[in-house]
């Protein structure tokens, strides 16, 4: 293992997902071997789900947790056969958290498909379709749109930033009355943008404490270890070692902010000036890119940017 301190991996969350994504890896024995597995445990065939679709199949929270860590730990797989180069850091963005904690070694990969296919379904029937919603907010201060939030939010009707992206991006969610407001409070302020998200639940809200307390009945009998590679966790943008308190943090996460400027601010503060996006998709290098601009950022989600990636990060 040849660990580099300026490396970080970085594993992508929902709305990474299209039909047909990761086709040019077909091929690859690795990738089939990690599908294979996956589908094992869900009981139907998730390669041939991914490559077929429809896309509102794969849109299901269910089915797109799965499926989004499976592409992330099969590229991470198809990386470690080609070099000995790993990461001193991991992070995942929300549902890509669970990527980072296999890919370090603290959950099993099948325990992770079983626990992300159960958190995407206790999300969903957390909170009735129609009563939750979320929304982006691009062009205010982060402190802007928490103080609007503060002001609209009651005890029974929840709003809150869940998703700090980058500077002057950031998502809010809660009931679905106060997001609609939040969001013309928002475009009142100055606000860019400020549009409905076409998600199914208000993820990363105190709505979603039924499902944290699902899962955490199901991450009490799993077995977490202690990590061999750095993660930068959500909810804290802090390491943790101790396995115990990394089960607290991924139930925490449930229902937490994600704080993913602080999380690539940490990366930086730690040396990393090196990202490689391991997964479907090129969200997180844009956004690595909005953060810190000294961030060489690279992506996996074809064959082409694999080798690219490998020549570029695996040969320094």
């Amino acid at each position: 293992m040849n660990k580099q301190a300026n490396l970080a991996f970085l594993f992508p969350g929902q709305g990474s997902q299209t039909v047909g994504m990761l086709s040019e890896y077909a091929d690859n024995e690795i990738v089939k071997s990690t599908f294979t597995a996956a589908s094992q445990v869900l009981g139907y065939d998730l390669w041939q789900l991914a490559q077929e679709g429809p896309q509102e199949k794969i849109n299901q929270t269910e089915i797109t947790q799965p499926l989004l860590l499976t592409a992330s730990v099969a590229l991470w797989r198809v990386w470690q056969d080609k070099t000995d180069v790993v990461p001193s850091f991991v992070a995942g963005h929300s549902l890509g958290e669970w990527s980072a904690l296999v890919c370090a070694g603290v959950v099993a990969f099948e325990d992770a498909v079983r626990l992300v296919q159960l958190r995407g379904r206790y999300m969903q029937e957390a909170v009735p379709q129609g009563e939750g919603a979320m929304a982006a907010i691009i062009g205010l201060d982060d402190n802007v749109v928490e103080d609007i939030c503060a002001d609209i939010q009651t005890d029974s009707a929840v709003v809150a930033p869940v998703n700090y992206n980058s500077p002057g991006q950031l998502v809010i969610a809660g009931a679905a009355g106060a997001v609609e407001k939040a969001i013309a409070a928002c475009k009142e302020a100055g606000a860019k943008r400020a549009l409905p998200l076409p998600v199914s639940a208000p993820f990363h809200t105190l709505m979603m404490k039924p499902a944290a307390e699902k899962l955490a009945e199901q991450i009490s009998t799993t077995t977490f270890n202690t990590p061999q590679i750095g993660v930068v966790h959500n909810v804290t943008a802090g390491l943790e070692s101790d396995a115990i308190k990394i089960k607290d943090i991924m139930i925490q996460q449930i229902y937490g902010a994600v704080r993913w400027v602080e999380c690539v601010q940490f990366l930086v503060k730690n040396g990393v000036d090196t990202a490689v996006e391991c997964g479907a998709g090129k969200v997180l290098t844009g956004l690595s890119k909005r953060i810190d601009r000294s961030i060489n950022s690279y992506t996996t989600d074809s064959v082409d940017a694999l080798n690219a990636t490998l020549e570029s990060v695996a040969t320094k």
